[in-house]
């Protein structure tokens, strides 16, 4: 039982905050139980949004990667979509979940934290490929910073 214990809390941390690019998940958590369902979803898909501004101006994208730069961002915006779905899908009200039913929800959060971190780093290889070893540098110190960040969790 130790051994499964810190098991569930490192998929818990993975399931809602360590997507590969850097505080995507952490920015789409579910809202306070005093926020409405649209307020929730115009927060998100401003962070989500925010984020993906960020990277692009932190990684210097230029025209020529453009097409790669657009499918991951095409990636984020469908991850942050389907990470709201599965929120509002599953009428989550943490006052009246018991343990198991919290842990059945961490277990589809862990999931879908995989395939989404799945699709971003095929669409994020393609995209690294193209950048020049100075954007390299600036992507790879990136991805530090969020490491470090987030207590030093393995990111994907």
């Amino acid at each position: 039982m130790r051994q499964i214990k810190p098991m569930l809390a490192a998929a818990a941390l993975a399931a809602m905050g360590c997507l590969a690019v850097p505080a995507y998940a952490a920015d789409q958590a579910p809202a306070p139980a005093t926020a409405t369902a649209p307020q929730h979803h115009a927060h998100a898909k401003r962070n989500v949004e925010a984020r993906i501004k960020e990277l692009h101006d932190k990684l210097h994208v230029t025209d020529a990667q453009t097409a790669q730069w657009n499918a991951v961002a095409a990636v984020m915006r469908e991850n942050a979509k389907s990470y709201e779905d599965l929120v509002r899908s599953e009428h989550i009200n943490p006052a009246t979940m018991t343990a198991v039913d919290d842990l059945h929800f961490y277990a589809k959060l862990a999931e879908h934290h995989a395939e989404g971190v799945k699709k971003l780093e095929t669409a994020f290889d393609s995209f690294y490929g193209s950048l020049s070893p100075e954007q390299k540098k600036a992507a790879d110190e990136v991805f530090r910073a969020h490491k470090r960040h987030r207590g030093n969790h393995p990111a994907p």
